[in-house]
């Protein structure tokens, strides 16, 4: 016999054995991942929380990656892809993913189930220059609700309801112990928040920050907004210099020397404030937007949540 007729037979026995063992995958029921049902969730922070809730029941993937800005993130061929594939999206809404959610809307004209946690757990409004409000009293709606555990809570919960309804072959009983069990470490989180931001005096309260994303937290934990560098619900947004004048002006008024900044971002603009105020000021980093890497400070929400607030009670009980 020829090489080349040996070498014809050898590649016919190789595709017949693959032949062979795909149809016996097939039959015995050994699917492929591809066959998992999946989540796919736009920000790192709500990729977490539903990783808690989805557990094992379902593959669960995340586009933000750690230390990016979610105001800012895009998506590749592939990310977008996965969106119109997925059996459920969760994400956050409310404008806060600006370059994704027409990609988002794409997979639901599609025909994929989403679920926006932000519009369910009472958003804010984002107004300049206050605290905030209840959404129907005008502006734009604040998108920056984990930073108040007991809204993740009723998040988290929700997020346990979609992913009963809409993912196909995930055992409910599981999903929901997860739930139960997740909500209970949320609550004890709040419970120490609290314990921990009792040691701040009621005078000293007083939040400034890169931009507003702490709206929450100050409604739920007794806090005064004094402002933001950049005045703005999102970083895309810049700060001017009445703006800033008008910054400093409000800090000097209320005795307030210390700006937490996103430990993601520079801190360059909270930097010019040191400028402005004669270079006393405290520029504390916090974790406000994305969870980092594991084991680099902020790997998961509840990590993150204890982070912020260790830094933040530090930051304004200091002399």
């Amino acid at each position: 016999m020829s090489v080349r007729a040996k070498a014809a037979r050898v590649r016919a026995l190789v595709l017949t054995l693959i032949s062979f063992f795909t149809l016996a995958a097939t039959a015995t029921g050994c699917a492929s991942d591809d066959d998992r049902p999946r989540v796919v969730v736009t920000t790192n922070i709500l990729g977490d929380i539903t990783r808690a809730i989805v557990g094992d029941e379902a593959d669960v993937s995340v586009l933000m990656k750690p230390n990016a800005d979610p105001h800012s993130f895009g998506l590749s061929a592939v990310q977008a892809a996965e969106l119109e594939n997925a059996d459920l999206v969760v994400y956050n809404g409310l404008g806060l993913e600006e370059n994704v959610l027409r990609h988002v809307e794409a997979a639901r004209d599609s025909g994929v189930a989403t679920f926006a946690a932000g519009e369910a757990a009472d958003p804010l409004t984002f107004h300049t220059g206050d605290e905030g409000g209840p959404a129907e009293e005008g502006g734009e709606p604040d998108p920056h609700f984990w930073t108040d555990p007991d809204r993740v809570r009723k998040a988290a919960a929700l997020i346990a309801d979609q992913v009963v309804e809409h993912v196909d072959g995930v055992q409910e009983k599981a999903v929901r112990d997860n739930a139960e069990r997740y909500d209970g470490q949320l609550a004890d989180l709040a419970t120490w928040m609290e314990k921990s931001f009792a040691a701040i005096p009621g005078d000293r309260r007083a939040l400034v920050t890169n931009h507003h994303v702490f709206g929450y937290l100050a409604d739920r934990f007794g806090f005064r907004v004094i402002g933001a560098v950049i005045p703005s619900g999102t970083t895309l947004a810049s700060p001017s210099s009445s703006d800033l004048r008008s910054l400093t002006q409000a800090m000097r008024e209320a005795g307030v020397r210390t700006v937490f900044a996103d430990s993601s971002q520079p801190t360059r603009l909270a930097e010019v404030l040191r400028q402005e105020m004669g270079g006393d000021v405290d520029v504390v980093p916090l974790y406000s937007e994305s969870l980092t890497e594991k084991g680099k400070g902020a790997g998961t929400y509840l990590e993150m949540m204890r982070a912020n607030t260790s830094a933040m009670t530090e930051g304004l009980t200091g002399d």
